[in-house]
């Protein structure tokens, strides 16, 4: 059975009322007083244990009386406390309340700390990860020009002078692809510049053709790599979209390739250029010929006459797919 309330608070062991401003001084005056009523209740059991015949002790009279004696009421016990307590306890001052702990540490609901392990995108790589607005298979020419000059998708952009979007007849039917922008290239914004644009130019001549009539240039990609070091997998990624329009816009006849990562590229392989020359290949439905880049052609003079077989080839498999032999564009 338990003790009634105001038995407890006789012998020191009614629950102890503390104010939330009651300073860390006090609790071990409280504590204090714990122990000294349940020492209290100790003895007066063990008196009424010893003298079991005879007048009831202090602790049976009390018990006695507990149904008569009316119970305190909590609102009670919370004045009677209060009085007690020093005014200072009752009104303390901002700086020495105790805050209470929490239940458990949940963070609020503002709080995204939680996303601490994901993984962090730089600036530069959330650009490169951003949709395109629009597809770049629906652009047409001005459209394309100038996604392409204000273009973010890789990190070529961030060293680059100009974009070399491409140059030539946008009807033709001869396309011819280059690699990438070196550094002339890169400060004229143009592809095919320099002692190698000039030694192709003397090529297209041979042919009857020039870079403004039926013949359409234009590079893998459009930005030049620091250093004229090969492009990454992943830069040729995201620039070929804007290649394959171009072939789809310009619907050439017939794709030369110029130098080897040109024709990696565009064929998807790893094969030398030695095993891909003299065949005809295939790039988006047009039919492909391998051959040097001139670049290589001013530095290796005996293989010009390898280049301008390549070049008849060319010549063969474009009359085949119904070319024109004249200066008219189509």
């Amino acid at each position: 059975m338990a003790l009634h309330e105001s038995v407890l608070e006789e012998f020191g062991l009614a629950p102890l009322w503390v104010r939330r401003g009651m300073s860390v001084a006090q609790e071990p005056a409280a504590e204090a007083a714990v122990e000294q009523g349940a020492a209290a209740l100790a003895d007066q059991v063990a008196r009424r244990d010893d003298s079991r015949v005879g007048a009831p002790g202090p602790l049976s009279s009390a018990l006695a009386h507990e149904g008569t004696r009316p119970a305190m009421r909590t609102g009670e016990a919370q004045q009677a406390d209060s009085a007690q307590t020093p005014v200072e306890a009752r009104q303390p001052s901002q700086q020495s309340r105790a805050p209470e702990p929490p239940a458990f540490e949940a963070p609020p609901d503002d709080d995204f700390a939680w996303f601490d392990d994901q993984p962090v995108q730089s600036g530069a790589e959330a650009r490169r990860e951003a949709p395109e607005p629009s597809s770049i298979q629906t652009l047409d020419w001005d459209a394309l020009s100038a996604r392409v000059a204000a273009c973010e998708r890789c990190r070529l952009c961030e060293k680059r002078t100009n974009t070399v979007f491409g140059v030539g007849d946008r009807n033709a039917d001869w396309m011819l692809i280059g690699e990438a922008p070196g550094e002339n290239e890169d400060r004229l914004g143009e592809p095919f510049v320099g002692q190698a644009g000039k030694l192709l130019d003397n090529m297209l001549r041979a042919l009857t053709l020039a870079r403004d009539t039926n013949v359409y240039i234009a590079n893998v990609i459009k930005c030049r790599p620091p250093g004229n070091r090969n492009p990454e997998p992943d830069e040729v990624a995201r620039c070929e979209p804007y290649l394959q329009r171009q072939v789809a816009l310009v619907k050439p006849k017939l794709i030369v390739a110029l130098g080897r990562f040109a024709a990696q590229s565009l064929l998807k392989t790893d094969a030398s250029i030695s095993s891909l020359r003299g065949r005809v290949h295939e790039y988006e439905g047009v039919p492909v010929i391998v051959t040097y880049h001139p670049a290589y052609l001013l530095r290796s003079l005996p293989d010009k006459a390898k280049a301008w077989a390549d070049l008849c080839l060319a010549r063969d498999t474009w009359l085949a797919a119904g070319g024109v032999p004249s200066n008219a564009a189509k």
